[in-house]
């Protein structure tokens, strides 16, 4: 099994390598990067992130040595069973609006007695240095694969951080003067060999939210929301925001709204 991982990931890597030769059409690399996704479905190595985060769930740390496991997600203290489905969301005990990265900042900081600087400690793997939190994300979402997006959006702050969150998608700026939606509100739309979905078409933004947070076999890292959303506003040429931003959980509102009602499918695989 591990032989043959390897090899279709050197098989995926390959293909990325060599599409962008003119002698590859575009559909055709698209179509082999499906078939690839599908045959490594069954070994995704995020499951090794899932692994590992949900032992940090139960291991107990921090100043007060005690575990996440009477974290609330919204759901009650512990319940990880579909929390995801349901964020971002209003969270009564501190009147706020969280995304799940936002959240397990907060549970870190209030249950294990964390400093802020020790909850949001490399939010990102990087050469040689895991990310605790990106596997606990990891283990936290895929107890929901399966499962219908359904943010709330009943509470008036979930309906302004919503419409926050739309005017950031559409708001022009930076050197470039690009938007989220410059990329991400057009059919059919892509750059190289990466399909660009349009998120204000329900199946399009269904089928890109549910699929993270998502390993990235070019970085061989699972990488959350926070990751991804934070690459767009660099590829904007915009100020990168600091983690467990405000502006984060506002993009993240709109697109998990948009996506309502996609069954959810995470960590899954991507380029």
């Amino acid at each position: 099994m591990r032989r043959k991982k390897l090899l279709l990931l050197t098989g995926f890597a390959t293909l990325v390598a060599g599409a962008a030769g003119p002698a590859l059409a575009q559909a055709s690399a698209t179509d082999e990067i499906a078939r690839y996704r599908q045959m490594l479905a069954d070994g995704n190595p995020a499951e090794l992130w899932e692994m590992r985060g949900e032992e940090l769930w139960k291991k107990k740390t921090g100043p007060k040595n005690v575990s996440l496991e009477q974290c609330d997600l919204g759901k009650g203290p512990g319940v990880v069973k579909g929390a995801y489905t349901e964020l971002p969301r209003h969270f009564k005990d501190v009147n706020k609006v969280m995304d799940l990265e936002q959240r397990l900042m907060h549970c870190r900081m209030t249950l294990q007695g964390l400093t802020r600087a020790q909850a949001t400690a490399q939010p990102f793997a990087a050469t040689g240095k895991p990310s605790d939190i990106e596997a606990i994300v990891s283990y936290i979402t895929s107890e929901s694969r399966g499962l219908p997006m359904a943010t709330p959006t009943g509470h008036p702050m979930e309906k302004a951080m919503y419409e926050a969150g739309k005017k950031i998608f559409f708001y022009r700026g930076g050197a470039y003067d690009f938007a989220c939606a410059t990329c991400h509100s057009v059919d059919n739309q892509r750059i190289r060999l990466q399909d660009l979905p349009n998120i204000l078409n329900k199946k399009n933004a269904q089928l890109a939210y549910t699929t993270w947070p998502a390993y990235r076999v070019s970085q061989g890292e699972v990488r959350t929301m926070q990751h991804r959303l934070n690459d767009c506003f660099r590829q904007q040429r915009f100020p990168e925001p600091l983690y467990g931003s405000d502006a984060i959980t506002a993009v993240t509102m709109f697109l998990a709204k948009n996506a309502e009602g996609g069954v959810y499918a995470g960590p899954a695989l991507k380029r």
